[in-house]
């Protein structure tokens, strides 16, 4: 999972990054990271429950969730099913999302590769009586993928706006989607899936984009990605950033308005970021809805999505997507400023950003997956 694209060449060019779209002159904005956590073992993600407790839920790799709770991590895991959790490369526990009902029914959801290497989405409880303990033998199947091959496995959960299961699926892995699966709309791989888990094991809102047809399936809400790792809504506007790793020279931010019906498709295999990729000339056929956000690999090799800063501690970012790359360690603040988006470095950092997280008062935190911390992103 570090390095989330490449089966190879992942660690070439810890190069500095510059811009995306439109380059502003001098940092207009700084910030720093202070740490809150350090011991952990390969963190992925970190979120929070939506219950008013103010507890963050950070998700490890190896098949773990520990709760940070203001002050320190809790020595008792919330979660553990390492039993049966495939870890390691771009495996794992990929990430846990909160029920909007959870502080009355208790369910969560967790993504993981299960022991025969193959995408598996789950729902928990957390126990009655001791909140900060899942049961975990009261796992409920919602949803499994077959993988084909061992990387671009995606993983990122998010309930959206409207109470609905969001899952980012990788394009099934190897290099280049050989199968194409990312533009098979008979495949739920390289897409982002929208579920309703109110109805045993899933149902299929009525709203979704291809829930009439037969020739796609009803999971999907967008087509054509191929890693994407992090998806975030913005909490004030409903917006959806979706980050995709890019395959040999682009990495790239996708975005989709909140009053967007879905049903977009955003390239991948045909195009990577704005550029041709297979065919390599003639791509879009104006059906494609192109990045907001794109780098090249002489700049960063592996985006890592973020949230937009909706907090009040960190005033500079107000409003804009603060987002990552995982080799580089490059933070950066983006917005849409006059019919284009503006992009500005606030922090030049030594970490792999392996995931970016909110709490509940929309503070923004980053995981430290080689150094095992949880920071939080503060004023300078």
């Amino acid at each position: 999972m570090p390095y989330r694209g490449r089966s190879s060449r992942w660690w070439c060019g810890l190069l500095g990054i510059a811009l995306l779209w439109a380059w502003l002159p001098g940092a207009q904005a700084r910030v720093a990271l202070r740490e809150v956590a350090s011991g952990l073992s390969q963190p992925l993600a970190v979120t929070h429950a939506g219950d008013g407790s103010g507890r963050l839920f950070v998700t490890l790799q190896e098949g773990r969730v520990v709760i940070f709770d203001g002050r320190q991590l809790l020595p008792r895991p919330f979660l553990d099913i390492r039993d049966r959790v495939a870890s390691g490369g771009e495996r794992g526990l990929l990430s846990v999302a909160f029920h909007p009902g959870f502080a009355s029914n208790r369910w969560f959801f967790v993504n993981y590769t299960d022991l025969a290497g193959n995408t598996v989405v789950s729902r928990f409880r957390a126990a009655r009586r001791a909140p900060n303990v899942a049961l975990a033998r009261g796992e409920r199947l919602v949803l499994s993928v077959a993988q084909p091959y061992a990387n671009h496995n995606g993983g990122q959960l998010q309930f959206g706006p409207d109470g609905f299961l969001y899952i980012g699926t990788g394009d099934g892995g190897s290099g280049g989607d050989p199968e194409n699966r990312a533009q098979d709309g008979g495949s739920l791989l390289g897409k982002l899936l929208r579920i309703d888990v109110n109805q045993p094991p899933y149902g299929i809102p009525a709203s979704n984009p291809f829930a009439n047809r037969t020739d796609i399936r009803p999971e999907i809400w967008a087509v054509g990605l191929r890693n994407p790792w992090r998806f975030s809504f913005d909490r004030a506007t409903g917006d959806l950033y979706i980050a995709d790793v890019g395959q040999d020279q682009w990495e790239e931010v996708n975005f989709q308005p909140a009053a967007g019906p879905g049903g977009l498709n955003y390239g991948w295999r045909r195009m990577e970021g704005r550029h041709c990729f297979n065919p390599p000339g003639a791509c879009d056929d104006g059906a494609l809805t192109p990045p907001v956000l794109e780098y090249d690999h002489g700049l960063g090799e592996s985006v890592t999505g973020g949230y937009v800063y909706r907090g009040s501690q960190v005033p500079e970012l107000a409003g804009r997507y603060v987002y990552g790359d995982f080799i580089s360690g490059r933070i950066w603040a983006a917005r849409p400023e006059g019919g284009a988006w503006v992009n500005e470095e606030v922090l030049a950092s030594s970490v792999l950003i392996s995931s970016f997280g909110e709490d509940e008062a929309g503070e923004l935190y980053l995981t430290d997956y080689a150094g095992g911390r949880l920071l939080k992103i503060v004023s300078e």
